[in-house]
């Protein structure tokens, strides 16, 4: 069982406990036995073992070496009869020695059928001794190993045409996989189990030959270098013309059953919104942002979003909340409301962000990963209502608002509760009820705080409280954007405490990122997502601040970025470095988006974001390499790669936004709206650079202008020229240096539009040369009242 030179033992389980009512025999090296021991008795007596095997004395039947693990999700099947094994070697090498298959199962903490098939399957001794007596048996958490789980899950989808969670996989001993789906009830489980092992012994060639063959076809899905195509802006345009024909129209979001927020492919049509003035890809966005926000999907006591929706009709949520879909959602919702000035979707964004602020942050400053869909064991116990549980928390009153306005009713709308959803929308409700918009929106804030109260009573949802570097950097870019959008400081403070923290916590001594913080520690090796997200993040906080440490530090990530992952053969970038590739049939990339935009995608974002306030060329050529490698997969596919296709815009046709950069970041623009309609440009000059000012003293030099891209914009007022000698030259010359601001008052039409388009022309020099000029071009938002 073991290599030569281990002393190997037989150990009862339960020995660990000093008793021997064990209901299996388990072989451990004593050295194995110890470290179990050890981690069993160091999680303390507040420690409950997640399993329905206990000995007389109360304490687990089994334990494995995932009491080892740093893993919520790893953890929850330590007491697992299953002799499960993490990834890596001893694994792989315990498989080729005894010549026996894999069975691979990936999941992560919060996911609800992952607890289903645990507690059928891997929690059952029978099962487990079919697992244990036939195959080497790895768990591996997604979360933590999302390049592992994105090549096992294309093998699911080649091999049965669909994906989910529990992935349960067989593979050879070489980390090929031959047969894999999702979840499995019991029996049809354990008749698999059985049919794999015969196959397995009588068939062993034939296996192999098909695990092959499933490895080159996996391998081919990665391959993405191919004739370079164009992305023009063109094919962006037409991209969002067919989102907006194949969203659900009746309901909104994307397609006819369960439910998705999809937030890629939403930003992707605020950014059509923004960028060609398409007013039907506003419209896709706002049919979603409201039916999401009078949905189940959205927990309309705590605030946040569930992951999805398992309806059509938004109202019966899977119950799991994700960090990743409160940061994007709520950055969603905030454009929406810069957009259209519509109040219900800023009540949105500040509940969910104040939602992430309460219940999933750190002590230290980081963010939690999720809530789990079960609580006391049922799935969506914590959230859902009955009338007489509405009227023993509230005052009478209000019960009857809730009840009303909520549709809650004695059948319910959810195996005999309610599910909190709006049927119509606030404002008609009002209408409806004659009764006042702020009036009604007081009585649901009380509404909410008396079942918040109550809610806190039951037994909550398991929270995964890992903090995940990509996932943290997500929410501090909702963080910035709302102290922005929504004028509230304590937002950006606290996105930079959370900055401040990953970067001295999740960080090694070599600058390189950790991907996972639990229980006081880091570990696991970020992975690219990690970089690209983090850099983004930091991005985001520099150009909201100024402050040039979070540049640098983007900067530092980058580099490491690019020295680990870029892919010298054929372009873009992998997901794991080489050693992190080891036992896995291909070195995966991050291309297309799903639940989050790809990490190629939002690295390609960073290079481009980087090119543009940094003299570095390095980052613009892999930027443009990147998409040259992947152009032909994104006009082939465009609604899969919607990120991808707006990084394509920022590197050739610039960014969007009310931040500018000049003279590869030696000069920052920024504008802004005030709210007696005032417009306010201001231009900040690094030491040693100047702009020509509005009226030169040369008539050869090209003055600085503002005005709006169609036409010229009336009283302009521009700051005083400082006069002075270069040492390049013997004239006197017109300029502005340090910081300047340009003034102008806006009347009409332009008062009441969303978006004003600026353009800026300037040509930034230094006592050496002049740089080429150029036009710039700012987005400003109207300033919400």
């Amino acid at each position: 069982m073991f290599p030569s030179g281990f002393k190997t033992i037989l150990i009862i389980a339960s020995m660990i406990y000093n008793t021997c009512h064990a209901a299996e025999i388990q072989y451990y090296p004593p050295e194995m036995a110890q470290q179990l021991q050890a981690a069993v008795i160091a999680k303390g007596e507040s420690y409950h073992p997640r399993t329905a095997n206990f000995l007389k004395n109360g304490q687990p039947a089994y334990v494995n070496q995932l009491i080892l693990q740093d893993s919520p999700y790893l953890i929850q099947h330590a007491h697992n009869p299953v002799h499960w094994h993490p990834w890596g070697e001893a694994a792989f090498a315990k498989a080729r020695r005894e010549n026996k298959p894999v069975f691979l199962s990936i999941g992560y903490s919060t996911c609800h059928w992952c607890h289903v098939m645990e507690e059928e399957s891997f929690d059952n001794p029978a099962i487990a001794a079919l697992i244990n007596q036939y195959f080497i048996a790895i768990k591996v958490d997604r979360e933590r190993r999302p390049d592992i789980d994105a090549v096992y899950m294309q093998a699911v989808t080649f091999l049965t045409g669909r994906g989910g969670w529990p992935m349960s996989s067989f593979l050879t001993p070489e980390g090929k996989t031959f047969l894999a789906d999702s979840y499995f009830p019991p029996q049809p489980f354990k008749k698999l189990l059985l049919r794999v092992n015969e196959v397995w012994q009588q068939q062993q060639a034939l296996v192999i030959k098909r695990a092959d063959e499933v490895a080159s076809a996996v391998a081919k899905s990665q391959h993405s270098q191919q004739h370079s195509q164009s992305l023009d802006l063109d094919l962006l345009q037409q991209t969002a013309k067919h989102l907006v024909t194949v969203q659900d129209r009746k309901y909104g979001g994307f397609g006819q059953k369960m439910k998705f927020p999809n937030e890629p492919l939403l930003m992707y049509l605020l950014d059509a919104y923004r960028r060609f003035d398409n007013k039907q890809a506003l419209a896709v966005v706002e049919t979603s942002l409201a039916a999401m926000a009078q949905g189940g999907i959205y927990d309309q006591v705590g605030g946040g979003f569930h992951r999805y929706a398992t309806d059509r009709q938004w109202q019966v949520p899977h119950f799991e909340k994700m960090l990743y879909n409160q940061a994007q959602l709520s950055v969603a919702y905030l454009l929406a409301y810069q957009l259209t000035a519509k109040a219900e979707y800023a009540r949105i964004a500040q509940q969910t962000i104040d939602y992430v602020l309460q219940d999933m942050r750190s002590a230290t400053g980081g963010f939690y990963s999720a809530t789990d869909a079960d609580s006391n064991g049922v799935e969506g116990e914590f959230f859902v209502w009955t009338p007489a549980q509405i009227k023993n928390a509230l005052a009478p009153k209000l019960a009857q608002r809730a009840i009303d306005l909520y549709a809650v009713t004695t059948q319910g709308n959810f195996e005999g509760h309610n599910i909190l959803h709006l049927p119509v929308s606030l404002g008609n409700y009002a209408k409806q009820h004659g009764i006042a918009l702020p009036l009604l929106l007081l009585e649901i804030e009380q509404i909410r705080h008396g079942l918040k109260q109550k809610r806190r009573k039951r037994i909550a949802p398991l929270r995964d409280d890992k903090i995940v570097t990509a996932w943290n950097a997500m929410m501090i870019e909702s963080l910035v954007l709302a102290a922005e959008v929504l004028q509230q400081p304590d937002y950006l403070y606290a996105a930079e405490e959370t900055a401040n923290w990953l970067w001295q916590t999740n960080r090694q001594e070599s600058g390189e990122l950790w991907r996972i913080h639990w229980q006081g520690s880091s570990s696991v090796s970020g992975n690219q997502q990690d970089y690209a997200y983090f850099a983004s993040a930091l991005i985001k906080l520099y150009d909201q601040t100024g402050d040039q440490q979070w540049l640098d530090k983007a900067k530092q990530l980058a580099n490491i970025m690019i020295k680990q992952f870029w892919d010298n053969a054929d372009d873009g970038f992998f997901m794991n470095s080489v050693a992190e590739t080891q036992y896995m049939m291909v070195r995966p990339k991050d291309i297309k988006d799903n639940a989050l935009p790809s990490a190629n995608a939002v690295a390609v974002n960073v290079l481009a974001q980087l090119s543009i306030r940094t003299e570095n060329l390095e980052y613009s050529n892999k930027a443009a390499a990147a998409l040259s490698a992947f152009s032909a997969n994104i006009k082939k596919q465009p609604t899969s790669y919607t990120r991808l296709l707006s990084a394509a815009a920022l590197l050739n046709n610039g960014q969007l936004g009310s931040v500018q950069y000049a003279a590869k970041g030696a000069v920052t623009i920024r504008g802004k709206r005030t709210a007696d309609d005032q417009l306010y440009v201001t231009i900040k000059i690094k030491p040693g650079w100047h702009i020509n000012a509005h009226k030169p003293l040369q008539d050869y030099l090209i003055p600085t202008k503002i005005s709006l891209s169609n036409n010229e914009l009336s009283r302009i007022i521009y700051p005083p020229a400082i006069l002075k000698k270069l040492g390049f030259g013997q004239q006197k010359l017109a300029l502005y240096e340090n910081q300047s601001t340009v003034q102008a008052a806006l009347s009409g039409s332009l008062k009441d539009k969303p978006v004003i388009d600026i353009q800026v022309q300037l040509q930034a020099c230094n006592d050496k040369h002049c740089l080429a000029p150029e036009i710039l071009k700012l987005q400003v938002l109207r300033l919400i009242r």
